[in-house]
């Protein structure tokens, strides 16, 4: 492989610092002592968590399972290059207001150093997958040909797109078969979004062997489409001592899988350029990892999440907490000149057992080159202004013991039950404006992210105590901490079958998943 391919098309074996955490007993600490059958709707409260997970992981152990694997050394993948910019998806249309593409899903090796090579799974051969940018109004048609060996989905997500062209498991593409999308960008929906597998019980696999993508929506009327622009798509990457993809521990199962790795564009520790105030889009694809950015010697401004630009800029003053899947738009301006570190400040989740603290993880180095600051817009986006919710529905996150559940023996639940592919969790009237809130009620941090719409976020409650947002924003992901009330106002606008859940995507494959139906 040619040493700039490596390097720009298929830079994704290249990523950051840290190896998943190391055995550790089940702690007790808030933790439901419950057990369930895995083919149970509901679950009843009985046994003894603690004792149960701390037999399932002596077993584990003794069985020689990916538990055991011996991981690469993290000074193995070269560091240092600079930033990769992401390849564009080809439009093969020449209609003014029509994106046509083709994605081959398939297995692509790659050459990370002369002595190791990996295999991926990729879309069109690189990792991460092509950029796609269109504009709002824009009508896409994408055919997938799926070339795996496993059927596969790919979810567009957070567009706001028809439900039938968005992905959904009960949607699956046969391995050797394929499909076109096509559905048309919304006005007003301009955004930093994403693409990935959604499959029952293959999306953990599939997503940590490579499969993701990024996917803007432009605005022809952007108010910040003069500054200069950078991608930074963060992804893990966990490698066995022998350069091959590890499969998941039944720590990843527990908490989320997280890789020794961490990657930007695909590649390990890059160094940036920034020498002006800088539009950056953000994204987090990883499986499990949270992501709190610090940006040292920078103002640095959130200007959009995950459905779009804020109503107005908002100053940073604490580093940027991305949990997975969310986004973020920034603008960054140094304030001098000088190299720092880009990190990742740790941040304790509350992982299931003794697992050593969190660490601060370089992620990268930024050159900063002192520039004069600019005055942003007052006003950047007119979000919806939502009224009076006509509907109420509340959904409560718990986390049980399952002695049958291979994968990690513990089942991750929305109201008791577990996600069910042909049962419908809740009922919507299509353009109806609802409350929703949910509750964490479990002793580690979860996310939320419901397909379909973008919602705002109303209030927090932590500890009898009720807050409000620091800032207004659509999101279609957010983070919920032990036993927090979340409370958000949503509305659904096309109507058919769509999914919400936690998208720690161990979880959601082992039961944090329900299913809407609007109507």
């Amino acid at each position: 492989m040619k040493r700039r391919n490596f390097l720009i098309n298929i830079t994704a074996a290249i990523g950051g610092l840290v190896a998943t955490k190391a055995i550790a007993k089940m702690g007790d600490n808030n933790m439901h002592e419950t057990m369930c059958d895995t083919n149970s709707d509901k679950c009843q409260k009985g046994g003894n968590m603690h004792q149960h997970m701390n037999m399932n992981m002596n077993m584990d152990m003794s069985n020689n399972s990916p538990m055991s694997q011996k991981l690469l050394s993290t000074s193995a993948l070269p560091q240092g290059m600079n930033l990769p910019t992401l390849a564009n998806l080809k439009n093969e249309s020449n209609q003014e207001g029509v994106f046509e593409a083709t994605l081959h899903l398939k297995s692509t090796k790659i050459t990370l150093t002369p002595d190791l090579t990996t295999e991926f799974w990729t879309y069109n051969g690189m990792i991460p997958g092509p950029k796609i940018e269109v504009f709002e109004e824009d009508h896409v048609k994408i055919t997938v040909k799926n070339e795996l060996t496993q059927p596969t989905t790919v979810h567009w997500h957070g567009l706001l797109i028809p439900s039938d062209q968005d992905g959904n498991p009960q949607n699956e593409i046969p391995a050797g078969g394929s499909r076109t999308y096509e559905f048309t960008i919304p006005k007003g929906t301009a955004g930093t979004y994403w693409y990935h597998p959604h499959g029952h019980n293959t999306v953990a696999e599939q997503v940590y062997r490579g499969l993701a993508g990024t996917f803007i929506v432009r605005s022809k009327h952007d108010p910040l489409a003069s500054l200069p622009e950078q991608h930074w798509f963060f992804s893990d990457l966990k490698l066995t001592d022998k350069g091959q993809i590890a499969d998941n521990s039944m720590l990843d199962w527990m908490n989320g899988r997280e890789g020794q790795f961490v990657l930007i564009n695909g590649c390990y520790r890059p160094k940036i350029k920034i020498d002006s105030a800088t539009r950056i889009r953000v994204w987090n694809s990883c499986s499990g990892r949270y992501l709190n950015l610090s940006i040292p010697n920078c103002d640095v401004y959130l200007v959009g999440t995950d459905g779009g630009l804020l109503a107005k800029p908002y100053l940073l003053t604490k580093p940027l907490l991305l949990t997975p899947a969310e986004r973020a738009e920034l603008i960054i301006m140094p304030k001098q000149t000088s190299t720092v570190y880009l990190q990742s400040i740790g941040y304790d989740r509350n992982k299931m057992g003794n697992v050593p603290p969190e660490q601060d993880i370089i992620l990268g180095e930024l050159t900063l080159t002192k520039s004069e600051p600019i005055t942003l817009p007052n006003t950047l986006n007119h979000l919806p202004n939502m009224g009076p919710a006509v509907a109420h529905k509340l959904l409560e996150y718990t986390e049980v013991m399952d002695m049958k559940e291979p994968r990690g023996g513990v089942l991750f639940l929305i109201n008791g039950k577990r996600h069910d592919m042909s049962r419908i969790d809740l009922k919507s009237k299509i353009h109806d404006i609802e409350e929703w809130t949910i509750f964490n009620n479990s002793h580690m941090d979860h996310n939320f992210h419901i397909h379909g719409a973008q919602f705002i976020v109303q209030s927090h409650e932590l500890n009898g105590k009720k807050t409000q947002p620091e800032y207004i924003a659509l999101k279609d992901t957010i983070n919920l901490r032990p036993h927090e009330k979340l409370t958000i106002k949503i509305q659904q606008n096309l109507p058919g079958l769509r999914m919400y859940h936690c998208h720690i995507i161990e979880h959601e494959t082992t039961g944090m998943m329900g299913q809407l139906m609007v109507e």
